[in-house]
């Protein structure tokens, strides 16, 4: 019995983890503004549409404020596990430039050259850059297979 690991388009599994761990940034790190109900009328004309239809603003609200904060909790914890279960090196290195508040203004130099103690080379940086991205693809079930 036998298990390959699948090959992935680097480039296209690349952009979907950053785009995850970007969207994680927003969730982690900006407030959620709740919807609130209408309780003026306002000024549209409206014409008359079906009456069997009704609709309920206040739960419709309700509902989507409740979710939505549920959804994003959910979304970072599945994600800050994924990155727990990353080796010490690819984890440091995930937390640093994308995880972390500041990570939109850091370049992969400032993360090579600076925050590794000793500094690595640029090449053993994207090693351990594609090393840990793979290993995210494939846990958070965004991976592109070639």
């Amino acid at each position: 019995m036998s298990f390959e690991l699948p090959e992935l388009d680097r480039k296209a599994t690349q952009r979907k983890v950053e785009e995850h761990l970007e969207k994680y940034r927003l969730f982690k790190y900006l407030t959620f503004e709740e919807r609130e109900a209408s309780i003026t009328a306002s000024p549209e004309v409206r014409y008359h549409g079906p009456t069997n239809e009704t609709g309920d603003q206040t739960g419709s609200i309700a509902i989507y404020n409740v979710d939505e904060q549920l959804y994003r909790k959910r979304f970072c914890e599945r994600t800050e596990k994924a990155v727990q279960r990353l080796p010490k090196m690819e984890r440091f290195l995930i937390e640093e430039r994308y995880m972390s508040e500041d990570s939109e203004y850091l370049t992969d130099y400032n993360v090579y050259c600076f925050k590794f103690q000793p500094p690595i080379s640029a090449k053993t940086y994207d090693k351990i850059r594609w090393k840990a991205f793979y290993k995210l693809a494939l846990n958070l079930n965004i991976a592109v297979i070639k």
